[in-house]
């Protein structure tokens, strides 16, 4: 899995995980809190094209793009101001756009991320001076939002390195320090990871799916370690959930709360764990009052829970919101 859903693994670190699940099973049943329904069961309908209904509900922990700075470098209220020049331009369709440039176009980084400046025409508010260097995570999502701070502050006027760390352990250690300047981060996978270190591993979850209180939360941790965040995004990746676009065609559904409303009983596909992690089958049962006739065992957000949608084998199914491949 990729980086934005450790946190919700952590959100769900008191549930059991089960041994995966047999490659068709019965859902377990749940009280529907989120609003009951009547209407008959829905069938899959097949199409290529799979479109992710929104969680209006907010059952994700938020996971929104935001810049984080060294406190020190965040003194420069130039950097701070192009960084959030980019959280401005970036959206969730463009994120998608994004990684479809890379994952499924085979471009580079950098070339994405400059074809993304040029068609939005961004520039920095604020000109300033000196040497930066901007941190990325080692996967190509991360990369290119780093390449798009970087050309942003290179026309304030910052002469800019961007540079692959690794992963949060490895990268987080060196924005703390000052050995770099910026990382693109996700709100609430950041969020917990401070909360861990500062208090403890047993340490109530503080990320939810409220965007203010999360980032309000936050701040506040990022103040004991020396660092600050910028604006955050309204690009998210996160975990969603997919239909095809045929299927919600035909049922005029846009929102999580309208597959409830219009359907009755209706097939997931999903992780093993699915069936037991708060942000899948339980939540949209109590969440949204979602019923399920039949889980299918599939994968976290890949190849076989996206073929099976779009093959018409399960209704619903655990997509990533920023996934190259839907747009």
């Amino acid at each position: 899995m990729r980086k934005s859903h450790g946190i919700l693994a952590a959100v769900a670190a008191s549930v059991m995980i089960l041994s995966a699940c047999s490659s068709s099973t019965p859902s377990a049943s749940a009280p529907a809190t989120g609003g009951t329904t009547t209407a008959a069961a829905c069938a899959p309908v097949a199409g290529d094209q799979l479109v992710v209904l929104a969680d209006d509900k907010h059952l994700q922990t938020v996971d929104n793009i935001i810049p984080a700075v060294n406190a020190d470098s965040a003194k420069d209220p130039a950097i701070l101001a192009a960084l959030d020049a980019v959280s401005a331009a970036l959206t969730t369709a463009k994120l998608v756009d994004l990684n479809k440039a890379t994952d499924v176009d085979f471009n580079s980084s950098p070339d994405a991320a400059a074809a993304f400046v040029s068609s939005a025409a961004l520039k920095a508010p604020q000109k300033g001076t000196g040497s930066l260097t901007v941190g990325a995570a080692n996967f190509s999502e991360n990369i290119t939002v780093a390449e798009i701070y970087a050309a942003v502050l290179r026309d304030a006027g910052y002469t800019v390195d961007v540079r692959t760390i690794g992963n949060r352990e490895t990268y987080m250690p060196a924005l703390m320090s000052g050995e770099v300047d910026i990382v693109p981060e996700y709100v609430g996978t950041v969020t917990e990871f401070l909360n861990k270190q500062i208090n403890g591993a047993d340490a109530a979850p503080l990320a939810s799916g409220d965007l203010n209180g999360t980032v309000a939360k936050l701040a506040t941790l990022a103040s004991q370690k020396g660092l600050k965040f910028g604006t955050p995004s309204s690009a998210q990746d996160q975990n969603a959930f997919a239909v095809t676009k045929a299927f919600a065609d035909a049922h005029g559904l846009a929102t999580l709360s309208d597959l409830a409303k219009a359907c009755g009983t209706i097939t997931l596909g999903g992780p093993a764990e699915c069936p037991d992690r708060p942000f899948c089958q339980p939540g949209l049962q109590s969440t949204y009052g979602l019923k399920f006739g039949e889980f299918q065992s599939l994968d976290a957000g890949g190849p076989l829970t996206k073929a099976a949608i779009r093959k018409g084998d399960v209704v619903l199914g655990l997509v990533f919101s920023s996934d190259g491949t839907l747009g």
